[in-house]
C-alpha cells in the first residue's frame, strides 16, 4: 500500500526531512460534507496486476474512485449499514486472513504482502480506497499492517474475508464525505505519511504533494492545484511540509476563495501561505497580461487576412 507516495523497497529511506515550517495555530474548519445510508455491495475478488513502477521504486500516481450513489441521509453511514447487514464474522478468519498475507520472518504485512492483499481486493495500491482501510484500520505506516491493526481494523468494519472488506468501501467512501470524518481522515493521512522509524516530523515535500492529492480525490479544492504547482516549482526552496502547514490548508481550502482575493497576511497563516498568494497573484497577472497582448495580434492578423483576400478578389 502506498507505493505511490514512498519508497517501500527501501523502508530505511526517509519520507522527509525534520525540518519543517513552524506554524500557528490551527483555525476551526468548515468543510461541508455529506452522509447517507449506502446498501453493502460484494465486490467481485480477482488478481489486478499492479501499477507501473517508476525508476525510485515508486508507484505512479493515479488517483480513481467511484463514489456510490447516495439514497437517503443519515449521521453514520457505515455504523447503520453495518447494523442493518450484522452478519456474524469470525475472529480467526480474520487471523486466517492476515496469515495468508504476512511476512515470514515479521508478524506483519508488508510491502510484498501488501501488493497481493491488494491486487485480491481489486484496488490499486496508490487509489483512495486504500487510504480510507489504512484509516479504518489506523495505521501507523504506509505499506504495512500489523497483526493488531488488521485484526482490530476488520473487527471495525465487521468483516473477515476479502468479500467483506470489498463490500465495505462504498460506505467508507460515503463517510468520508462528512465534515468530522473528513477531518479526520485528512489529519491521519499525514501522521499516515510519516515515517515513523525516522522519527520524522514533518513530510517530504514530493510526498505531501502526492497525499494532497490523494486525500481531496472525492472533493477537490478549486485551489488546490495552483498550491500544488506553486509547491513543485517550489520558489520558496521547501523542503518539508509540517504538521502545522498541512492542518491549516484544510481551512486555508474552506474560508479563502478561489481568487484569494479575502486572504490577508495580518491573519496568522504560515508564512508559506503568504508567499504562495504573492506567488500565485502574480502568476495570474503575468497570465492575464500575456492574453491581451495576444489578442490584438491575433485581430490584426485576421483584419490583415481578410484585406489581403479583398485585394485578390479584385
Amino acid at each position: 500500500m502506498g507505493q505511490c507516495v514512498t519508497k517501500c523497497k527501501n523502508p530505511s529511506s526517509s519520507l522527509g526531512s525534520k525540518s519543517g515550517d513552524k506554524d500557528p495555530g490551527s483555525k476551526s474548519h468548515h468543510k461541508k460534507g455529506g452522509g447517507g445510508g449506502c446498501k453493502e455491495e460484494p465486490g467481485p475478488v480477482c488478481r489486478k496486476a499492479p501499477g507501473d513502477l517508476l525508476a525510485n521504486g515508486t508507484k505512479t500516481m493515479e488517483v480513481t474512485a467511484e463514489t456510490p450513489v447516495i439514497p437517503t441521509l443519515s449521521a453514520d453511514p457505515l455504523k447503520e449499514d453495518l447494523v442493518a447487514n450484522s452478519e456474524e464474522f469470525s475472529i480467526a478468519r480474520i487471523e486466517e486472513l492476515f496469515d495468508h498475507y504476512k511476512d515470514e520472518h515479521d508478524d506483519a504485512i508488508l510491502e510484498e504482502g501488501m501488493e497481493r492483499f491488494c491486487n485480491d481486493l481489486c484496488v490499486d495500491p496508490a487509489e483512495f480506497r486504500v487510504l480510507l482501510l489504512a484509516w479504518k484500520f489506523q495505521a501507523a505506516t504506509m505499506c504495512k499492517f500489523t497483526r493488531k491493526e488488521f485484526v482490530e481494523g476488520c473487527k471495525a468494519i465487521k468483516a473477515d474475508s476479502l468479500e467483506g472488506i470489498c463490500s465495505r468501501f462504498p460506505c467508507m467512501l460515503l463517510e468520508a464525505q462528512a465534515e468530522d470524518k473528513f477531518k479526520d481522515l485528512y489529519r491521519f493521512t499525514f501522521q499516515f505519511g510519516l515515517d515513523s522509524d525516522e522519527g520524522q516530523r514533518s513530510l517530504h515535500r514530493d510526498i505531501a504533494i502526492a497525499l494532497w492529492r490523494l486525500v481531496f480525490t472525492q472533493d477537490t479544492p478549486a485551489i488546490l492545484e495552483c498550491w500544488l504547482d506553486f509547491l513543485t516549482e517550489n520558489p520558496s526552496g521547501v523542503k518539508g511540509i509540517s504538521r502545522d502547514t498541512w492542518n491549516m490548508f484544510l481551512n486555508f481550502t474552506q474560508v479563502i476563495g478561489p481568487d484569494l482575493s479575502n486572504y490577508s497576511e495580518d491573519e496568522a497563516w504560515p508564512s508559506l501561505f503568504d508567499t504562495f498568494v504573492e506567488w500565485e497573484v502574480e502568476r495570474r497577472k503575468k497570465e492575464e497580461e500575456r492574453r491581451c497582448t495576444q489578442l490584438p495580434s491575433a485581430e490584426t492578423e485576421e483584419s490583415g487576412g481578410g484585406h489581403q483576400k479583398g485585394v485578390a478578389t479584385d
